[in-house]
């Protein structure tokens, strides 16, 4: 376990970076016995600090839920993150790419909750019984710690490199669908770069939004109503430059697009 100290620096040069839009060299290299419970030590500590200076927590994001995430990233379990209220965008946004220090979009669908949701042993339907609906959205994925060597003790350090969310489409009834086959075409300047299927998302995408709630149970935390939850990416992330737009198509659910300027 590392010092307290040691974490509040981390925590400091992350918010830092934050700030300038750089990355710093890997947690990880610099301290080889840092494990995740320091990494969410980290979190913590960013987290509370973004509050206290009036950051309001709206929600969190589930990463790493997918095969083809995983083989992204070589990071073989999932990890999470906080949502604040400065970084939610509506359909149709204009995102400024000078406030990422780099930008890949996932595509992923949003589960906005009506009751609380406790761990342990939170199941698909007690999800599905928590959510008032589920939205399509898009994941904007902005690491402040270098890309190369990452593991997954740096990635949630860095709040599991969550930038930003765009939502749109349709919201949707849990069980107006079966979530499971929900499918999505992402197109970056009207080229469709790649595609997917929710159930790429640990089979269904609110199993990712169970193991959410157990997760925090473990660190003292619990889902509350009016939160929303990234469920985590049914494809790989596509890189983005400035001046891009990004479409995604989530069929009977609807649309998003989002450009950055």
């Amino acid at each position: 376990m590392l010092p307290a100290e040691t974490i509040a620096a981390i925590a400091d040069e992350l918010a830092e970076a934050d700030r300038s839009r750089t990355v710093v060299p890997r947690i990880t290299a610099r301290y080889p016995d840092a494990d995740v419970e320091d990494a969410y030590r980290i979190q913590r500590v960013w987290r509370d600090r973004a509050t206290a200076a009036g950051r309001r927590l709206v929600g969190r994001k589930i990463g790493l839920t997918s095969k083809a995430m995983q083989a992204a990233t070589g990071i073989d379990e999932p990890d999470y993150g906080v949502v604040l209220d400065d970084t939610v965008w509506p359909n149709g946004a204009t995102l400024p790419f000078d406030a990422f220090s780099n930008v890949r979009i996932e595509v992923e669908l949003a589960f906005l909750l009506r009751e609380p949701l406790e761990g342990p042993g939170r199941t698909v339907a007690d999800v599905l019984r928590a959510t008032e609906y589920v939205v399509p959205a898009l994941e904007v994925l902005n690491s402040h710690i270098e890309l190369e060597g990452r593991t997954i003790v740096d990635t949630i350090a860095d709040n599991a490199a969550y930038g930003a969310m765009v939502t749109g489409g349709n919201p949707t009834r849990p069980d107006a669908v079966d979530l499971r086959w929900v499918s999505a075409l992402l197109y970056r300047n009207e080229t469709i770069e790649e595609t997917g299927v929710a159930a790429g998302v640990l089979n269904h995408p609110a199993t990712g939004v169970a193991w959410l709630a157990d997760k925090l149970a473990q660190h003292g935390d619990r889902l509350e109503a009016g939160e929303i939850v990234l469920a985590g990416s049914f494809t790989r992330p596509v890189w983005v430059s400035r001046g891009d737009s990004v479409l995604c198509d989530y069929g009977p659910m609807g649309t998003i697009t989002c450009r950055f300027q």
